[in-house]
């Protein structure tokens, strides 16, 4: 058989042996990433710049709609990656989707901050080529797979109607909190789509391959940290300091918080309970969207301290300094309930965690409010995932093991 010939969409064994990340689902990742960074670039200049209102919510329209079709994607080529060309166009066709996405969101920006209507037609169209490849898909489900053929029939119609929602909407060029009350109502038809789909018919999607390719992309998003750290440290090195022991320290910061971060992520054992729970898969894939924006916006608010050290900056230090916090603070949080949701309880040790993390945001905080440097503010923050990192490799690994038991 040629060596990518067309092969039936009839579904992937969700048990096959060692399935892992294909180098196609990798370069489509790159798209995704491509997107985030742009949009934290975008959150990190109206932050700066003290249009704070049009830069997180800009963002946040951004990171939901670049990740919830990172989402589809993942979850169908979990089930049906058949690696043959017609699933290659279609993969892509949505990379060229998400490009367009990309090149839709500084128009979307500016109009959040200066416009009486939202500039959304760049978004929505990279945002339906991205879908319309993927009805196709389903479409293809739907000939060749009859034991899921209503599953992909129920996800071809939801997603089909939001799109023509999506453009309708574009077109209409309503005033600004009308246009995102009604993006709020599609947005929920959108998260509603695959759990009434799935209730006809679970797709094979596989729960080791699932937690790898999310564990990919949160490495792939922390590359934005990392790109936050390096801009920070030209403002310093390259602007009136040079190589300086703050220049040193900064550069521990920041890639002290993204290793924590990572440590952090991969302590926790995600694909052992989807594995023996698929009903749970929806707290797991859901919770995802906060945790890939807030890596996101980690990014942008590196990039917002690194206008500070330039002096371009028209916020106050405090302002730069929680531009950092507050998307550690949801990163953490949100890691922390997710995991609850899919190991289904609570366990006490994780409240001390979260206090002391608490105290570590609160303290950085506190420190840039009474005048210490952004430096110094973000050595603090390094330590709120070490935290954790220190309490699972002493206690917290325990804890996983006698939860996992119980399953």
């Amino acid at each position: 058989m040629p060596a990518h010939a067309r092969r039936r969409f009839t579904g992937r064994d969700p048990d096959e042996q060692h399935r892992a990340a294909t180098p196609l689902e990798l370069l489509y990742d790159l798209t995704i990433v491509v997107a985030f960074g742009t949009a934290a670039d975008q959150l990190a200049h109206y932050v700066a710049d003290d249009h704070i209102s049009a830069g997180v919510g800009g963002f946040m329209f951004a990171a939901v709609a670049v990740s919830w079709a990172w989402l589809g994607y993942t979850w169908f080529a979990s089930a049906y990656d058949t690696d043959d060309w017609v699933f290659r166009l279609a993969t892509m066709v949505q990379m060229v989707g998400v490009i367009v996405i990309s090149l839709g969101l500084p128009q979307l920006f500016a109009s959040l901050d200066h416009g009486d209507t939202l500039d959304l037609d760049v978004v929505v169209a990279g945002y339906v080529i991205m879908r319309v490849s993927l009805i196709f898909l389903w479409w293809q489900v739907s000939r060749q797979d009859p034991g899921h053929r209503r599953t992909a029939r129920s996800y071809m119609t939801s997603s089909g109607i939001v799109q023509v929602g999506w453009v309708a909407l574009a077109i209409a060029d309503l005033p600004i909190a009308t246009t995102i009350l009604l993006y709020l109502v599609l947005m929920c038809v959108e998260l509603a789509g695959p759990l009434f789909a799935e209730r006809k018919g679970r797709t094979p999607w596989h729960p080791h391959h699932i937690a790898e390719r999310y564990g990919l992309l949160v490495i792939i998003t922390l590359g934005e940290v990392i790109l936050g750290t390096v801009a920070a440290l030209n403002a310093v090195v390259h602007g009136h300091a040079g190589w300086t022991i703050e220049a040193a320290l900064l550069a521990v910061a920041g890639v002290g918080l993204t290793f924590g971060c990572w440590w952090m992520y991969f302590a926790l054992p995600w694909a052992e309970p989807l594995a023996r729970h698929r009903e749970r898969g929806w707290a797991f894939g859901y919770g995802h969207l906060a945790i890939f924006g807030s890596l996101a916006a980690m990014g942008g608010g590196l990039h917002v301290a690194a206008y500070g050290l330039e002096g371009e900056a028209h916020i106050g230090s405090t302002a730069i300094v929680l531009s950092a916090v507050i998307p550690v603070a949801v990163y953490v949080f949100t890691l922390y309930a997710v995991y609850s949701l899919l190991m289904r309880e609570a366990d006490p040790f994780h409240i001390g965690l979260l206090v002391g993390t608490a105290l570590v945001l609160l303290l950085t905080v506190v420190l840039a409010t009474a005048g210490a440097s952004v430096t110094v503010c973000l050595l603090v923050l390094m330590l709120a995932p070490i935290v954790t990192v220190v309490g699972y490799e002493t206690i917290g690994h325990r804890h996983v093991a006698k939860a996992l038991e119980r399953l």
